[in-house]
């Protein structure tokens, strides 16, 4: 089963929240829904940034290591494409 890590943004609130789901399509709906605690207050988010990974473990590692960066830089950097190495195994 592939579980894909994520990044949303909300330009309401002009943050970013990184997440991981086996089915980002109803799980990006329920945050747009407003139905999750964290993600209530940005509706609409966006979808900036997307990476498959072949397990739920691999991608909650993946997320947990950017979450305890807590840096807005890093997360652009993902977004763009500069800061890859964080995502591997071990990064």
């Amino acid at each position: 089963m592939t579980c894909h890590v994520y990044t949303l943004y909300s330009k309401s609130r002009d943050r970013y929240y990184v997440g991981s789901s086996s089915d980002l399509k109803d799980r990006t709906e329920r945050h747009n829904a407003g139905k999750s605690r964290a993600t209530r207050s940005g509706v609409p988010w966006e979808l900036k940034w997307l990476r498959g990974y072949p397990s739920r473990s691999q991608a909650m590692r993946v997320e947990k290591r950017i979450k305890l960066m807590k840096s807005r830089e890093v997360i652009e950097r993902i977004i763009a494409g500069e800061q890859m190495s964080i995502l591997d195994e071990g990064g």
